[in-house]
């Protein structure tokens, strides 16, 4: 059961940093991103920036309320991440068209945030509270190396390409692969589980 427990703290660690390389990728680029799309002026491109955030706010609280009525936790921390991932899949086909483009690039970027609430309850349920709570800290410093290679990567796929659909690609391809790490763990419903038994 320890190994099984050990498996399951990996596969949180990589969807996490997996989400962190999209998203932060997606926080430093995207004000180049709606630049690139729209043309519109700085200050314009600011203001639209705010809809993220918006979204992202309720996201949180509504995906989080949902998840403590239904007691249930890995598909409320997975669509998010995959419904963030499709919206960056479907803006390659749809950069031509402004408003769509537009749509899909503020919906994927505050999408992303309904998943952080509801990941942070999964691995008490997996783990004892002490391990837990080291858990948090590994997940979280191991993952936060996403912040550089998200980054890193879109700056790297612009220069190369000079084109957006590359680091449109790699922002779907992280959320889509964090949703479905996500997906795979095999967790209870902690309503369900007897007390004691959380950890095995």
């Amino acid at each position: 059961m320890e190994a099984f427990s050990d498996l399951r703290t990996l596969r949180l660690i990589v969807a996490y940093f997996l989400a962190l390389t999209g998203a932060l990728g997606t926080i430093y680029w995207i004000p180049t991103f709606v630049k690139r799309l729209s043309g519109f002026s700085d200050r314009a491109v600011t203001s639209l920036l705010i809809i993220p955030a918006l979204i992202g706010i309720a996201g949180m609280l509504a995906n989080g309320w949902h998840s403590d009525r239904r007691s249930e936790r890995r598909l409320h921390s997975a669509i998010p991440l995959l419904i963030a991932g499709v919206m960056y899949g479907l803006l390659i086909p749809a950069r031509h068209d402004l408003p769509l483009a537009m749509s899909f690039l503020l919906l994927g970027s505050g999408f992303f945030y309904a998943f952080l609430p509801v990941f942070w309850s999964i691995p008490t349920m997996i783990l004892c509270e002490s391990a837990a709570a080291a858990t948090f800290g590994l997940i979280n410093s191991v993952a936060q190396l996403g912040g550089f290679a998200g980054p890193y990567v879109i700056g790297f796929l612009n220069d190369r390409t000079h084109s957006l659909i590359a680091s449109f690609g790699f922002i779907a391809l992280a959320y889509v692969a964090a949703g479905s790490l996500i997906l795979s763990l095999k967790i209870r419903d902690p309503l369900q589980v007897p007390e004691g038994s959380m950890s095995g």
